[in-house]
């Protein structure tokens, strides 16, 4: 039972919830902005929780459309489902389970928010299989990452704006460089078994994408500060995250191991950090 009960855990990647947290990070931002600074704790506990929840759904989907992938990869080898501690029958019943709880959670917020849940729930299901077929599977990851903000708007305004479109697209281009950067972990591995990635699309010009990306991800995030009046406090914290991607993009540039490249994707939780803490402040403060 206790083996079983560890494999459930990392099936779901309970130890490691820097992924999480990138998800997290974009609905905060907007579930803040739309709240003046001060969301309800309903709201707060729904997509913190909420969060958690599709992040471990996610990787369950995930890992259920490549376990046949995952056996030939070095990092990826050991999950549960291609070693065998765990079967189909066991990763679709945790499945259920967490989006069952997931729709719980959804019924708590207003009929708008339930019926952008249904969208969430697509690209999440999208994803995994986009690694078969299209060479930019990255972009759809932050699809799937970038909606929590539109649903965060939805839920306490009760209406869809410009300003939750905006981190949903930010988002997209952001979590297309920072899964890039985690793509280039296992880029020779892909390239043997055939999964598709920008890391691979890329190649030689990888940091020049990157850095397109990353500029392209600062002025989404300028545009909102614009568009919704927030001022030299978010400024500041979207020009310290922008030191942050272009160190970043220098650094690949000279040449990163595996462990720095983990390092550096890792880091973007603390890019996701400084936007919330920007937006925060300076609503309450600035």
């Amino acid at each position: 039972m206790e083996g079983k009960l560890k494999a459930i855990f990392d099936l779901i990647r309970l130890d490691k919830q820097y992924g999480t947290l990138l998800l997290m990070m974009p609905t905060l931002w907007s579930l803040f902005l739309a709240s003046s600074g001060v969301p309800s704790f309903r709201h707060l506990f729904i997509f913190v929780f909420g969060s958690f929840i599709m992040r471990s759904a996610g990787c369950v989907m995930n890992d259920m459309a490549d376990r046949n992938f995952d056996r030939f990869v070095e990092r990826t080898r050991e999950r549960p489902l291609p070693s065998g501690r765990l079967n189909m029958r066991d990763a679709s019943a945790i499945l259920l389970i967490l989006l069952l709880l997931a729709f719980i959670l959804v019924l708590m917020l207003n009929r708008l928010s339930l019926l952008l849940s249904f969208v969430a729930l697509v690209l999440t299901g999208i994803y995994p299989f986009t690694k078969r077929y299209i060479q930019l599977p990255q972009f759809f990851l932050g699809t799937a990452f970038g909606w929590g903000a539109v649903m965060a708007w939805a839920a306490v305004r009760n209406e869809v704006a410009w300003p939750p479109f905006l981190f949903f697209l930010a988002t997209m281009f952001w979590a297309t460089g920072y899964d890039t950067i985690y793509a280039l972990m296992d880029k020779e591995d892909d390239i043997k078994v055939g999964i598709k990635s920008t890391a691979i699309l890329f190649g030689d010009y990888t940091y020049i994408a990157l850095t397109i990306l990353f500029l392209i991800t600062i002025a989404i995030l300028l545009t909102v500060g614009v568009i919704t009046g927030l001022g030299h406090l978010y400024i500041f914290s979207i020009t310290l995250v922008t030191i942050g991607l272009l160190y970043q993009v220098f650094q690949i540039r000279r040449g990163v191991d595996r462990a720095g490249l983990f390092r550096l994707f890792k880091s973007h939780v603390w890019i996701g950090v400084i936007v919330l803490i920007g937006i925060v402040f300076d609503i309450l403060v600035g």
